[in-house]
Order: C-alpha cells, then structure tokens, then sequence
C-alpha cells in the first residue's frame, strides 16, 4: 500500500483546521496545531511533505519563524494563506520562493469550505502560482555591506531601462547571478536569458557562437548555425570576460552595441539584435586601454552603465549571512539535518581572504557540510588551506597583504589599517562582543569603549 504524504496544518482557528483536513482526507497524512513553535516542534519530529499555515492577521515575526522554519528543512512545501491585498509575503527569502505557494482570503469570510477547496487544490496542482517574487534586486541579493546596497539601489534603475550594462567583477564575485537578476527586474524576463562564456571558447570560435555562421564558411561548418544573438530573441545576452575578444572582435561588438546589426559568419545578410547587452569583465578595463590590449572606443562605450561588485574579502558583514544560505542549500541536497555554526568556524571564514570569492565559499561549505558531525559545523570541516590562511593567486596582489596576519590583529602590529577599520573588523568577527574584542585586540574593555565612543560606532538606543 503506498504511504500518503504528510501535512501539517497550522492555524489558531480551529474551524479552519477542521475544513482544511476534511477536504484533504484520504489524499494526506494529516497533524493539526494552533501554533507555530508547536509547529516547530511537528515538523523536526515528522519531516512532512507540506505545511499549510494561516497566516491572516499574522504579525511579522509569526510570518519570519514561518519562513525560519522552512529554511531548516529539506523539501518541505509551504501553502500560506493571507489577508487578500495584503504583502505578507514580501519578506519571504529568494531561496524560499519556489517552495512557498500563496492563497489570499479575507478575514472575514465565513465560507472555510473554499479556502479548503483551494488549499486541496493548491496542494495537487503544482501549478499553482508560487509567492510573489518581484522584489528589488537589493532584496534578492545575498549582501548587508553598505556599499553594495547601494550599487544595487542604482543597478535597479539601470535594469527598467534598456541600454547596455557592464559589470566589473573578480572571478566568482556573482557576476552571472546579478544579471540574471537585472534580467528577472526587466519587462523582458518572460524571454530567454543566455549566457556566452568567452573565455571559454577558443579565440577562432567566438563570432559563430555569438554570430553563427552559414554552412562551408569554415572548415568544420558542416551546416548552418544559429547564433547566440539569434536564441536570445528579445531577452538578455550576458557576454562574460569580455576583454578576452580580439580588436577585430570588439569592433563587431561595438557595431552590434551602436546600431543593433551583424552578419553571420560567412554571411552577407544584416540581422538585427533584439536582445539586451550585459556585458562582463574580471578585468579593469580601463588599465587594458592604456595597455593597448581594449579599444578605446569600446570602453567608452560600455563605460557608461558601469557596475563594480566588491570582492567578498571586503564585504565581511555578508560572510556569515552567505554562509548560513550555502549551510542550508547543502544540508538539504545532501539530505543532511539541520546543522548549527560554531563561532570557530565562522571566525575561520573571516579571517580567510577567499581569493575566489563567493564561489570558492560555496564549494568550502558544501565541503564543510559533507564532513561535518553531531549536527555542528566546526572550523576542522573546512579545507585545509583555509584553516592556515594559504590564499590561491587573485588578480588583486593586496589579498595576501591585507590578510597575512588576521590570526593576531591587534592595533599594534597593523599600522597600514586605520584603527577604526581595525575595531570594526575585530568586532564582526567577535559578533560583537566587546569582551572578546578587548581581548583579540590586546586593549582593555574600558579602552575599547571609549574608542567606539570617539568613532561614533555605539549602537543607538532604540525609543
């Protein structure tokens, strides 16, 4: 006999309960509770298939231990009624989006046997519309680092509008993650969003990828091919490491930019691109202008909608927030139980100056996640070369200068750091504690204090 799925149904109305369960017997499992620590509880003893939760009327906190709750979970579905009109839902974390569902129903309403009908049908129908995922591109971004809000506030203008955007960024710093969320915050996300990796191709190859070509043009052209301008239609085209291309090259990239028009390799036909331009670089562009290796006229023409993204060594605030979202994804694919941080572990990652950025972090958790035991990550799971500090090559030469001796900071011995950047960094990585600060810092409590004080780093009182 097969086993039916699991629900667990959450709501502080009872007749709620009692018509959600009637329309759901015999095609689920079903536990009942009125709340959602209890909830909590149901679900890491039972690891249900879904939960179904009202959430009308809920205050914020109700609705961010819902969203927690999931977050600790495998696969679990989640099927939230709300107040109709109501944006109960604009709190949701982007990871979640995909997993929670949405039915709106008045407070009011008295017909229970609907909203059943509808959850019923919700549940069965995987169709169904998921929550609302048209969020700012600030909000979807894994970043509290100050600087980068910023840049994305004005990314998000950029992307409403359809003109060509560059974005400058280290290896594995998020460039092809954020455009594809300028893509998803412009009117042509229901196109297709392609990707060309140029540093990927061989030099001969990539005017047929971008352009196509027409049967016999070269050696190996064995019939006709559709360019990559071609399958993007009226959606977006990201051209990654673009400082790879040839002169040759980017003077048929900046005709496409400028006039919209190229022909197939092999080709004398004009077509006409449709799609919007992002392009991306690891590089400076400006330093291969002046090294001859960048057309000047190119640059200047991409140089207008220029987006730089920091390097993950100096946006330290969002190392703990990314590492919880990777520890998450991995414990679930891996069908790991929820895993907690040890603060070693987390001080680890932020005296680690990840040369490869938010990839090389992601791939040291999912290591991590692998190894770790008794439901705790400690700072032994992560790789070895992370544990001593050896930071592989970066383009950057200030990542070994500036993390060599972050196992002994202190304000002694870090002469070329402001001291303010050095308290405020000494208090990240001891989750702000003064106490632990005072200590890694070889100050006293009273000391430390005054130094926040004159810096004005005190947290303000809250009326």
């Amino acid at each position: 006999m097969q086993t039916l799925d699991l629900a667990v149904i959450c709501s502080a109305m009872p007749g709620f309960i009692r018509s959600i369960g009637s329309s759901l017997a015999g095609q689920f499992r079903q536990l009942e509770c009125y709340s959602v620590p209890e909830a909590r509880q149901i679900v890491q003893m039972h690891d249900p298939e879904f939960i179904v939760v009202d959430l009308r009327k809920a205050e914020k906190i109700q609705c961010d231990r819902i969203w927690a709750l999931l977050q600790n979970t495998a696969d679990c579905q989640c099927l939230a009624v709300v107040d109709s009109g109501e944006l109960t839902c604009s709190s949701i974390p982007i990871e979640l989006t995909t997993r929670i569902r949405v039915i709106e129903q008045t407070t009011t309403d008295t017909d229970l046997q609907q909203v059943a009908s509808d959850v019923a049908q919700a549940m069965l129908d995987p169709t169904t519309q998921p929550a609302n995922t048209d969020r700012l591109i600030a909000d979807q971004y894994q970043t509290k680092t100050p600087e980068l809000r910023f840049m994305l506030d004005r990314l998000q203008i950029a992307a409403q509008h359809d003109v060509t955007i560059l974005l400058i960024g280290e290896t594995g710093s998020g460039k092809t993650h954020l455009a594809r969320l300028i893509h998803e915050a412009s009117a042509r996300q229901a196109e297709p969003f392609v990707t060309v990796s140029c540093g990927a191709l061989p030099g001969e190859l990539i005017e047929s990828e971008l352009f196509g070509h027409t049967k016999g043009s070269f050696t190996s052209a064995h019939a006709d091919k559709q360019g990559k301008f071609l399958s993007a239609g009226r959606g977006t085209i990201l051209l990654d490491e673009i400082d790879v291309l040839t002169p040759e090259q980017q003077v048929k990239l900046l005709r496409v930019i400028e006039t919209g028009q190229y022909e197939a390799v092999g080709s004398n036909k004009t077509q006409h691109v449709a799609a919007r331009i992002i392009a991306a670089s690891n590089l400076e562009l400006q330093s291969l202008v002046e090294q001859g290796r960048f057309r000047p006229d190119l640059y200047y023409r991409l140089n207008t909608l220029t987006f730089r993204l920091l390097p993950l060594r100096k946006r330290l605030p969002d190392i703990e927030l990314l590492a919880a979202y990777f520890v998450r994804l991995y414990a679930n694919r891996h069908g790991i139980e929820s895993l907690s941080i040890s603060q070693q572990f987390l001080d680890a990652l932020l005296r680690y100056p990840w040369p490869g950025n938010v990839r090389e972090m992601e791939n040291a958790i999912r290591s991590a996640v692998i190894y770790s035991k008794n439901g705790l990550l400690e700072a032994e799971t992560l790789p070895p070369h992370i544990l001593a500090g050896t930071a592989g090559p970066a383009n950057d030469p200030s990542v070994a200068n500036s993390f060599s001796n972050q196992l002994e900071v202190n304000l002694e011995n870090q002469i070329k750091l402001t001291e303010k950047d050095i308290i405020e960094q000494a208090l990240l990585e001891n989750s702000f504690s003064r106490t632990r600060t005072a200590k890694r810092l070889g100050i006293s409590r009273v000391t430390l204090y005054n130094k926040m004080k004159k810096y004005g780093m005190m947290p303000k009182n809250r009326s």
